[in-house]
């Protein structure tokens, strides 16, 4: 059964009224073709659509093991800035979205499934409000901001503050702001970093919550397959250090599945309580449960990409 969030039905409502945005030729913003025409086989052969949102988000990390990791793949143009999917290789934040996006796009559609309908719900995920208008700070650059904006839609649920979450005292962000000629973006658009600077300030005057990592154990239950886990560092610079997914193995152990830029690969990792332990930049977690998108205007959503 879809659950219908009102803030999710209001948004999509609206995508009717919107004139459409400027996007980068369809080869540009998708790599993977027989990637995604194998994913899909799978998902009809053994039928993910019938799963929950969690477990179906699961099944689409599973298939995705194994995917090289590759940073910067998001940085495909000087200027314009466009919704995009590389199933050839993935970051630790490209994995779970793609995972997340992919199931959500099953709920959408019965059949028939194209790599424009994954690139709309990437869409809907990784920007501002669910648009993209073409403009680099239009995407949610990080975690925390992420989590906030789509939690005002109604996409997910940020769990931390009712498992025990404690504020994050002392932080600030200023790494885009401060490393601009890293980013691609950036480097070409240097008129875009005050902006950033502005970004990371409204981010950094919220009060975020982390569940300190000596805690982890005690809560794990409540956890759930997919459910997206922010980790957190040690600051005072930011707040997250890395992201992945959830996954409860055949014995109920809750384990860390992600993108390793250690093992270079997308794997299912240890323990999620233990591989807390394994850096001692990390200093807990945030747990954010993904919700279920209405049908209602989904075409229109998905049309915006074609």
């Amino acid at each position: 059964m879809v659950v219908l969030f009102v803030p999710v039905l209001l948004f999509l409502a609206s995508l009717t009224n919107l004139e459409a945005n400027v996007y980068l030729p369809y080869p540009r913003v998708f790599r993977g073709n027989a990637e995604f025409d194998g994913l899909v086989q799978q998902a009809q052969r053994q039928s993910w659509r019938s799963l929950s949102l969690g477990d179906r988000t699961v099944a689409v990390g599973q298939a995705l093991l194994g995917t090289p990791y590759v940073n910067y793949t998001l940085e495909i143009d000087d200027h314009t800035e466009s919704p995009s999917v590389n199933l050839k290789g993935v970051d630790c934040w490209t994995f779970f979205e793609i995972a997340l996006g992919f199931a959500r796009m099953l709920e959408a559609k019965a059949d028939n499934y194209t790599p424009q309908d994954l690139l709309a719900m990437i869409e809907l995920d990784r920007y501002r409000n669910g648009r993209c208008d073409g403009k680099y700070t239009t995407r949610l650059h990080f975690l925390e901001d992420w989590i906030h904006d789509n939690e005002q839609r109604g996409l997910v649920k940020d769990l931390t503050r009712s498992l025990g979450g404690v504020p994050m005292r002392g932080r600030y962000l200023n790494e885009m702001s401060r490393y601009w000629r890293s980013s691609r973006y950036l480097r070409n658009n240097p008129q875009l970093v005050p902006e950033m600077r502005q970004i990371e300030n409204r981010i950094s005057s919220r009060t975020i919550y982390h569940i300190p990592k000596a805690t982890v154990p005690r809560i794990e239950s409540k956890i759930q397959n997919g459910d997206v886990v922010c980790i957190s560092g040690n600051g005072p610079e930011g707040f997250t250090e890395h992201v992945g997914l959830a996954y409860r193995d055949r014995q109920g152990v809750l384990h860390f599945m992600h993108a390793s830029k250690d093992e270079r690969r997308v794997i299912i990792d240890i323990p999620l309580h233990s591989y807390l332990y394994r850096y001692r930049k990390f200093a807990g977690i945030m747990v954010v449960r993904p919700q279920e998108v209405a049908h209602s205007n989904m075409a229109a959503l998905i049309e915006r990409t074609r």
